[in-house]
Formats: structure tokens, sequence, C-alpha cells
């Protein structure tokens, strides 16, 4: 009995349905888009033709992976940010749109600043933040860091694909510390901004998170210890080490870590002009602070 694309997403649609997926539809249409390698007017065009069994087989086995609680990017190997192409893997977090709130304030505020701008990305992952700093700041050079040498993998990779390679530069580090050769020394150089999307989820809180995180994404890189604060801590204490003049320090944040985050940098005494600046949907979502003014 021969079958249409549209009966076999049909099928698809249902399946990831019966998995109570909020997002049935749209995922069964990105899978089948992926496994036929064609643009969503396929859809439209083509839903009544005929679908080999090949195809067929090779889309509900995407879909089996869907329903197992696997992400779409995961499978599919890509996800956009900032309307450019990033490769995602097991290694790194897939890039959310919330991040975006912290590439369009730093791009803003960059533009602010004369001649060159040197940039650090602490936490890079898959280096979305690094590379659409790049891409959107012709003058900027930027440092991209990460604990993990996959992920600095796939960032490079992203550097590449997105024709910015040249004005990244990746280093291995556990956050301030370079690693070489096994040993850590301290990062050299001051920058005009340190851009973080830092591991920041209390680490009793992870297990409870869907399936799509804690089974498929790092969890190295979603843990911020005990009350999500380590890694803030951590850039309080030494952020403004590595700013320049007038520099400026530009995190991300869960909702609800405003005001903790907010008392770390003030504890430090070596910052001025601390704001917190919300997201789409209005929720708390970066905090920025200036190095001028500090000691």
């Amino acid at each position: 009995m021969v079958t249409s694309f549209g009966e076999i997403l049909k099928i698809g649609i249902n399946r990831l349905e019966a998995e109570n997926n909020p997002d049935a539809t749209l995922d069964a249409e990105l899978l089948l888009l992926y496994a036929v390698d064609e643009p969503r007017s396929f859809l439209f065009v083509h839903r009544n033709d005929a679908c080999d069994d090949y195809t067929a087989d090779y889309y509900f086995n995407l879909i089996d992976r869907r329903a197992a609680g696997e992400p779409v990017q995961y499978i599919t190997g890509t996800q956009e940010f900032m309307g450019l192409k990033f490769e995602v893997n097991g290694s790194v977090l897939i890039p959310r749109q919330d991040t975006e709130t912290l590439v369009e304030y730093a791009i803003n505020r960059a533009g602010t600043m004369k001649g060159s701008i040197s940039i650090l990305d602490m936490c890079c992952g898959s280096g979305a933040i690094a590379v659409s700093m790049a891409s959107n700041l012709p003058k900027a050079k930027v440092t991209a860091c990460d604990i993990s040498e996959e992920a600095l993998d796939v960032a490079d990779r992203n550097a590449a694909k997105n024709g910015v390679e040249k004005r990244i530069t990746f280093e291995h580090t556990n956050m301030f510390n370079r690693i070489k050769r096994g040993r850590e020394v301290p990062l050299k150089g001051r920058f005009n901004m340190i851009l973080c999307n830092p591991p920041y989820i209390p680490s009793g809180v992870i297990p409870g998170l869907q399936r799509e995180i804690t089974e498929y994404e790092p969890v190295t890189a979603l843990d911020g210890g005990a009350d999500g604060l380590d890694f803030y801590r951590i850039l309080a204490e030494n952020s403004w080490k590595y700013l320049s003049k007038h520099g400026l320090l530009i995190m991300e944040i869960g909702y609800d870590q405003a005001d903790a985050v907010k008392q770390l940098l003030e504890s430090q005494d070596r910052f001025a002009d601390i704001e917190v600046h919300k997201d789409l949907a209005g929720k708390d979502r970066v905090v920025s602070a200036s190095s001028a003014g500090t000691k």
C-alpha cells in the first residue's frame, strides 16, 4: 500500500501526542523535513506525494528517538540562534532564545564603544554567544573559554561554519584559569566585555527537570551548585581583574536569581552601575555591571 508524506506525518504526530509532547506537530514536521532534506515548503507542495519505504522507515526511527525524549536539535544536529545556524550535540547545551537577551544587550552596548572591541565569552559551550558577537561586530575580537574540550571542538566548528573563525580564539580553561598540560595558570589580558551564561540551576532541582534535559544535555553545563550561585561567586570575585577601564560584565541568570547575583557583585566593591534586564517574557534574565569606579 502506497503511503503519502502527509500520512506518515500524521502517524508521527499521533506517536508524539501519545507521549504528551506539547509540540508534537512542530516536532513531527521538523523531523520529516530533516528526513527528506527539504525546506518547509515541501510540506505544502508534496504532502500528497508517495513516500518510499526507506524514507518512511527512517522517519519513524527519528520519531521514535523524539518519543523517547531526545531533543529535536540533537536528532537533527542543528539549532538556530540569533539568525545563525549552530551545530549541537550531547557535548553542549542547546542554545535557548532566552540567551538572545544577553547577546542583543551586549551588541547594543558594544555599539557605544569606539575602535576594536575585545570580548571574553566564559563557559562558551556551542559558541552561540561568541560566534553571534563576532558575526554582528566586525571589529570585535573574541576569546571563548570552556572547561569541556568537546564543547570547544563544537564551538570551533560553529565559528568556521559562520565565517568568524579568524576573529575567535578558543581557550581550554577552568573559568579564569587556563588549562595546559594538566596545569592551571591564570588567563592574561583585559577585555572590554566579559559575557557569561554559566551553569546556574541548583543541584537539587536538576533531577526534577524534563527528561529532554536530564537525560540528554550535559549536566556539568547546568549544575550551579547547591544554590545555583557557584559560578556567579567566581565571576564576582575574579572578572574585574580582566575588565578594562569602563569594561562590562554581562551574565545570564535564572529568573529568580537577580537579587542574589546583585548582592554578590555589590559585596566585592569592584563594580558600578549594576543593572537587571528582562527577557521577552518579562522575566529577569541578565545582570550587567561596569568596572568603572572600582578600586
